[in-house]
């Protein structure tokens, strides 16, 4: 018995956002004044064009970043690629509590990705790559607190109950 979720940033609106940005420096480098010619785009090295593509390619890298979220009887793994290539376990007998939790991303945390909570709270991690708003709290027995986001928030609530029922795991409520 084993829940599964993986997960990625949406960031469609980015795209857009870049994608008015890109058109307003081509249209400055290409019309203003007569544009740039091959030559001096050459003698640039190409720099106006790297300057369009390169947020286009950043943006594409980080929408690529996938969390995995595995949950079973023996504890909670977790990875998030290309960072964490391995899956980090989370033993039942490290947790005090396990609880679904509401969250606010920027109010909490100051937004989406990998962030600890806002004010210098280093105790406090979370892994946030939807606008769902619920996710997974971890508390461990020395203090630290993980938050994870889930798309899957109704399954994992389901599968939590029936593994703190089968199993008699403590840290679950």
């Amino acid at each position: 018995m084993e829940f599964e979720e993986k997960q990625q940033l949406n960031l469609w609106w980015l795209y857009i956002l870049i994608g008015v940005d890109a058109i307003m420096v081509g249209s400055i480098v290409l019309f203003d004044k007569g544009g740039m010619n091959f030559q001096d785009l050459k003698q640039a090295y190409f720099a106006p064009i790297w300057a369009i593509l390169l947020p286009f390619l950043i943006v594409y890298l980080i929408q690529k970043n996938v969390l995995t979220l595995k949950i079973n009887q023996d504890g909670i793994f977790y990875k998030y690629f290309p960072f964490k290539t391995k899956l980090t376990p989370i033993e039942w007998n490290n947790v005090e509590n396990a609880f679904i939790t509401k969250y606010d991303a920027f109010g909490d945390y100051g937004g989406y990705g990998v962030k600890n909570r806002l004010w210098f709270n280093r105790n406090d991690k979370a892994y946030l790559l939807n606008d769902k708003s619920k996710g997974l709290q971890i508390v461990f027995k020395n203090g630290k607190k993980l938050l994870f986001s889930s798309n899957k928030i109704e399954e994992m609530e389901l599968f939590l109950i029936n593994l703190k029922t089968r199993y008699q795991i403590r840290a679950i409520s």
